[in-house]
């Protein structure tokens, strides 16, 4: 007889024969988690499926706001991006999508074209060319979305004071390590669990 299975938010099974449970050697094995995206693996059908438990498409609604998005594209545009390239670095920046980076902390939001241009402007200021904040982008997209007074400001000036970090030596650092520019917390070997913003990495 067969039995009833419970639902499962991630899990899809396709057919009967997939999800019957018998005497005989079970024909469902167990999910794996890898990474944020869940895997299950249908033993008799050899068929694996994804299922992203992170968000994975960009949803905009309002002319206002679907204005303010591409003129923030737009203001990306200078640094040979494509559009997938900047509506992940938007994404990524702004909440849109996930990014272990922010964890569970960072709420959606519509970037505003002043912040994005106003953070650029200052990462230029630190002697960083079109190409440089290419590869910055690339691999420190959320750096859109920090504040720029209390984190890029704040941790340029303990780069410069604390390390003696300036000048092209910031630069270079800067390329090999962008997620400097966003550290919050020096948790000082007590863990508090903010390992992504932690000086600790540093």
């Amino acid at each position: 007889m067969l039995a009833k299975l419970l639902a499962s938010p991630v899990l899809t099974l396709e057919s009967a024969t997939c999800s019957s449970l018998s005497t005989v050697t079970p024909r469902i094995q167990p999910n794996i988690i890898k990474g944020n995206t869940w895997i299950s693996i249908c033993a008799s059908r050899k068929k694996w499926e994804l299922h992203s438990a992170a968000p994975t498409q960009i949803v905009i609604s309002g002319d206002e706001e679907k204005a303010m998005w591409e003129s923030c594209k737009q203001a990306l545009s200078a640094f040979n991006l494509n559009n997938e390239e900047e509506e992940k670095i938007l994404g990524k920046a702004f909440g849109q999508l996930h990014s272990p980076y922010w964890g569970e902390e960072r709420t959606k939001e519509v970037p505003k074209l002043e912040i994005v241009n106003d953070i650029l402007d200052y990462l230029k200021s630190l002697g960083l060319t079109n190409e440089d904040l290419y590869k910055l982008l690339k691999k420190f997209p959320e750096v859109l979305g920090c504040n720029l007074e209390t984190e890029l400001k704040n941790n340029v000036q303990i780069l410069e004071k604390v390390w003696k970090i300036k000048g092209k030596t910031l630069r270079s650092l800067l390329l090999r390590n962008p997620k400097v520019l966003g550290y919050t917390i020096d948790c000082k070997g007590d863990c508090k669990a903010l390992c992504t913003r932690c000086w600790v990495r540093f």
